[in-house]
């Protein structure tokens, strides 16, 4: 696609098939004059209730359970009540707050801009968010992938965490330090982890992660092809409209922010 962009002065507009912009950045960078939009927001349900699934699961003390091979004491807690810290304020971000909603769950935002968000109990900014991270019992990672907020939770974050606190990311595996994650997770800093992206990614064979027992992976896995190709094909036509009858683009991309 970068030849196709860069050889064909004409083009005007692109869509993306991805939410994350950073496998373009070249072609964003070359070709500042074309209008590019991604598909941030177009797979909001399903990566959204795939966060949900991610972390159900470790309240309940499924991964542990999975590979069970015997009874055992009763485990495992309710979502109802807990306080959340989201990190991002995308569409998977907003989706994910309102299935949220049903567990009466405190959700604190962590953005770029503190702007509010419907459904939140406060917005805050990104250099806040070592503060809310001592009570948090859930972070869920919805943020894209920028230079601000690679490695955003490390060892100084996961240190803040409560030990029963959960991680779940759904967003980009370069957003956590995973060296940094393993030892929190050997160390019983953070009770688990939900991962449906890694850094590397594919996590390879053998990895430390894979012999966490409070850590489950789902192979980014959370937008099948199945799941996406109608919700993308829906993108593409309303953006050909919205295109041809001289309306903003869903999905702009902001190249400056990164996403």
């Amino acid at each position: 696609m970068h030849q196709l962009v860069r050889e064909e002065r004409g083009i005007r507009w692109v869509q993306l098939p991805t939410a994350g912009i950073e496998a373009f950045a070249d072609s964003l960078a070359e070709r500042p004059d074309v209008v590019w939009t991604s598909a941030k927001g177009a797979y909001a349900k399903p990566v959204a209730e795939h966060a949900l699934a991610l972390l159900l699961a470790l309240l309940r003390d499924l991964p542990k359970r999975v590979v069970a091979r015997s009874w055992a004491e009763r485990s495992g807690r309710s979502l109802h009540g807990m306080n959340a810290v989201v990190v991002g304020a995308g569409g998977v971000a907003i989706e994910t707050i309102r299935l949220l909603e049903v567990f009466d769950v405190n959700v604190t935002v962590v953005r770029r801009l503190p702007d509010p968000v419907s459904g939140a109990s406060r917005t805050i900014g990104i250099n806040e968010l070592p503060g809310v991270l001592p009570d948090a019992d859930v972070v869920i990672l919805a943020a894209s992938l920028t230079p601000a907020t690679r490695g955003l939770f490390g060892a100084a974050e996961f240190s803040l965490m409560k030990e029963s606190a959960v991680l779940v990311n759904i967003a980009r595996g370069g957003l956590v330090d995973t060296d940094a994650l393993v030892a929190a997770l050997r160390q019983g800093a953070i009770a688990g982890a939900g991962l449906d992206v890694t850094d590397p990614e594919p996590l390879p064979d053998g990895h430390p992660l894979w012999d966490e027992p409070a850590c489950l992976i789902t192979p980014h896995s959370a937008d099948t092809m199945d799941m996406i190709m109608p919700l993308y094909r829906s993108r593409i036509e309303t953006n050909v409209q919205r295109f041809l009858n001289g309306h903003e683009l869903d999905g702009l991309v902001d190249a400056e922010a990164g996403y």
